[in-house]
């Protein structure tokens, strides 16, 4: 495969990594598996807002969904106070341990590195920055200028026009299926990142390349 010219990397779980928000659930008195229903019923309210013609700041849907999501467990009392203890987890999450070798290996291949995230460029700015890696890349963005939530192809199209790319010559690379099916039918070349192993789910397009880490897709593009 011809290597793309513009690589643009998803942030939340394909960047960094999510597990320990987990343990500040725990740290809470909730369940620390509440963690993964709170990420994925925030996805779904974006989500929902998109395909009505709306938006809303990743922040704010993640502090009205954490306080769904608590207030049954812990009550009202205490729910300032954790709501406020998993939000700042958010600001302090650290990378997966493939991507700063796997990012280094992708920029030696002389292709141009942004991401396109559903949150703020600030937290993808914070996240590289204290992993020494921002230099890495040209252009942090986020969805909040595009007016929609990826996978509108609208997110895609406003990366694609900040980087002064056609749709072939950039690729997304994400470990949502979700991210990669919309990038495919927006005309990016896909590559899944699969942490898990699980199986690509059959109802979504096909990722062009698959990967268990970032240092394994910059193997594949050389």
């Amino acid at each position: 495969m011809n290597r793309p010219r513009v690589i643009v990397f998803d942030v939340n779980q394909t960047l960094s990594d999510l597990a320990p928000l987990a343990d500040r659930f725990g740290e809470v008195g909730a369940p620390p598996e509440l963690a993964t229903a709170w990420f994925a019923g925030l996805l779904r309210d974006g989500f929902a807002l998109s395909t009505t013609g709306e938006t809303a700041a990743f922040a704010d849907i993640a502090r009205a969904e954490l306080e769904w999501v608590l207030r049954p467990v812990l009550g009202d009392e205490a729910l300032p106070d954790a709501v406020r203890h998993v939000l700042d987890g958010l600001g302090s999450l650290d990378l997966h341990p493939d991507v700063v070798d796997g990012v280094r290996a992708l920029r030696n291949r002389d292709i141009e590195l942004v991401t396109l995230s559903n949150g703020a460029a600030s937290v993808a700015e914070g996240l590289l920055e204290r992993a020494g890696i921002r230099d890495q890349f040209s252009r942090l963005l986020s969805v909040e200028d595009a007016g929609v939530w990826k996978p509108a192809a609208r997110a895609y199209q406003h990366a694609l026009s900040e980087c002064g790319v056609a749709a072939d010559e950039a690729m997304l690379v994400a470990v949502h299926p979700w991210d990669i099916h919309g990038a495919a039918r927006a005309g990016l070349r896909t590559a899944w990142l699969n942490r898990n192993g699980a199986a690509f789910p059959s109802h979504f397009a096909e990722p062009d390349l698959s990967s268990v880490s970032l240092v394994g897709l910059a193997a594949a593009l050389g």
